[in-house]
């Protein structure tokens, strides 16, 4: 059993061992997709493969569509030739259940695998060509949120970013720059029309990608190294659109446990490939089931029907909505609640928290009790449904092999966003009061906690990467377990509305947080205590 064309056909064999496979004709689907491709999606990984890959082979076994996917990988290409390649573009997707069992599927949706680089002369070619066709409707990406930066945190140029500018669009070395210059090739060509769709998990993702693209015109277009008109053809929404998303999908870097089971299977060429670039890729990838694709409805040139295998297409005030209740209320707060519970209880494991049943109890206070009274409500999703998958199925999931260090990362950073916002939602609501918050003050005490980096039996441990940390950790500098007394110092540090949200002295908060602090340094064992207390 192989991950190729001939491979999989001989579908008795893979159909006896519980895989799901195509139910379209690939070769006459290839053929539709070369002559009139409509979505290219710009970063090969494990989320496109997982997700969107798997959206597209749904809705051609149902028949809603014809053509297929062209991806095209513009950082490593190495995943292209080592991993694409040589499957004939054919994965396997391994959905891991919370109830432990698999779900397990051949995915062939996709037709073209091309590596977005200016100097292989064949993709390019066909990538130029791709971007010149009228049919093309959406160009995707998940390319993490830093493949839309054009200078570091310095302020310094990526690599390639100011050749590019110099050059105009004439093989470009950036990422950024590789994608302007594909859409400079459809402006030329009769100033089709096109959605620019970022895919990437992180705030208004479409404006990201929009001030890269700007950027770069406006800079050809002073330069005068481009055709007159490519800066107002990128910002005419009725021919370039730049719709807002939110995605919600766990994709784990592939797991050798199921790597064996696929073994097992009797499938070959299994073996994970390790790039140059220290991408680590396999011929399988393995995903949570549940998942969420909201996308504003905005596409100049039309689109495919992916409402039918159960995205989302609203308004870009809607796509704001339910990015705000996944991370101010039904996700996001609950994970930081985990994150720093865990690491001074000695969990490394996000699912095994959830058979702890103080911190069971805890997290469905936050985010039933704490949370929804003031949760921004999209309408096309329930908050309270939401939060039901989240806590019965997504953080329970024994295949998901998220750590509370992990999650534990840039904290001073989520604290804001992910119990500010509730904060704020109490203050401009009368009816409701401050003192029902019981689990918020408690977080923000179990940080400072963890700040002195020893955990609950008063060992020490290694505190997870924060740009923050050095500063915050000051607040707290010889502060000992046996000692409640809380040093004056530490106010400061509450005053800090870049942190938290508010002033949590202003909020009324300060005193409550520094009195679970007070009780969290009882000595060892005095977090396990705190929390069982808690209700």
């Amino acid at each position: 059993m192989k991950l190729t064309i001939d491979g999989i056909k001989n579908t008795s064999e893979w159909k006896a061992k519980g895989y799901s496979l195509p139910k379209f004709d690939r070769a006459a689907v290839e053929t539709a997709t070369r002559a009139n491709p409509f979505w290219i999606h710009f970063g090969a990984g494990n989320i496109f493969r997982a997700f969107q890959a798997n959206v597209v082979q749904e809705l051609l076994n149902k028949g809603v569509l014809d053509r297929g996917l062209v991806v095209a990988e513009g950082y490593d290409y190495e995943i292209i030739e080592k991993m694409y390649r040589p499957h004939d573009n054919i994965g396997a997707l391994v959905t891991l259940k919370s109830n432990g069992s698999v779900e397990k599927t051949v995915v062939g949706s996709i037709m073209e695998a091309l590596a977005a680089d200016s100097e292989n002369e064949k993709d390019w070619a066909r990538l130029c060509e791709i971007f010149r066709s009228p049919s093309l409707q959406m160009v995707t990406f998940t390319i993490t949120e830093k493949g839309y930066l054009l200078r570091n945190a310095a302020g310094v140029f990526m690599p390639g970013v100011e050749d590019d500018f110099a050059q105009g669009p004439v093989l470009p070395k950036s990422y950024i720059g590789k994608v302007v210059t594909l859409l400079h090739e459809r402006y030329v060509n009769g100033e089709l029309p096109i959605a620019m769709v970022s895919m990437d998990n992180c705030s208004h993702n479409g404006d990201k990608l929009y001030a890269a693209v700007n950027e770069f015109a406006k800079e050809w277009e002073n330069r005068g190294v481009c055709k007159p008109g490519f800066l107002d053809y990128v910002n005419n929404n009725s021919k370039v659109s730049f719709p807002w998303t939110m995605i919600d999908k766990i994709t784990p870097r592939p797991d050798a446990k199921i790597e064996k089971i696929l073994a097992d299977d009797g499938i070959e060429g299994l073996e994970p490939v390790i790039t140059s670039k220290k991408t680590y890729v396999a011929p399988f990838v393995n995903a949570e089931e549940c998942q969420y694709l909201v996308i504003e409805d905005n596409f100049p040139n039309g689109r495919p029907e992916l409402e039918k295998a159960g995205l989302y297409f609203t308004d870009r005030a809607t796509v704001d909505k339910v990015e705000k209740m996944k991370v101010c209320t039904c996700l996001n707060p609950l994970h930081t609640f985990l994150a720093v519970s865990g690491c001074l209880l000695g969990y490394t494991l996000i699912a095994d928290e959830m058979k702890d049943a103080d911190l069971l109890r805890l997290v469905k206070r936050l985010g039933y009790e704490e949370g929804l009274p003031v949760v921004v409500d999209p309408g096309i999703i329930k908050p309270r449904d939401f939060i039901d998958e989240v806590v019965n199925i997504r953080i329970p999931n024994p295949f998901m092999p998220d750590t509370p260090q992990r999650i534990a990362c840039d904290t001073s950073q989520k604290l804001s966003i992910r119990f500010g916002e509730t904060i704020k939602g109490y203050l401009a609501r009368p009816e409701l009061k401050l003192s029902n918050l019981k689990v918020i003050p408690l977080v923000f005490a179990l940080w400072l906690r963890y700040l002195m980096a020893i955990n609950d039996n008063g060992e020490v441990f290694e505190l997870s990467p924060d740009p923050l940390l050095e500063d915050c950790k000051k607040y707290v500098a010889d502060v000992k377990l046996g000692d409640s007394t809380i040093p004056a110092r530490l106010d400061a540090l509450l005053h800090r509305k870049e942190i938290f949200g508010v002033d949590l002295f202003e909020a009324g908060l300060a005193e409550s947080v520094k009195a679970d602090f007070a009780r969290l340094l009882e000595g060892k064992g005095a977090v396990r205590k705190v929390l069982s207390e808690t209700n």
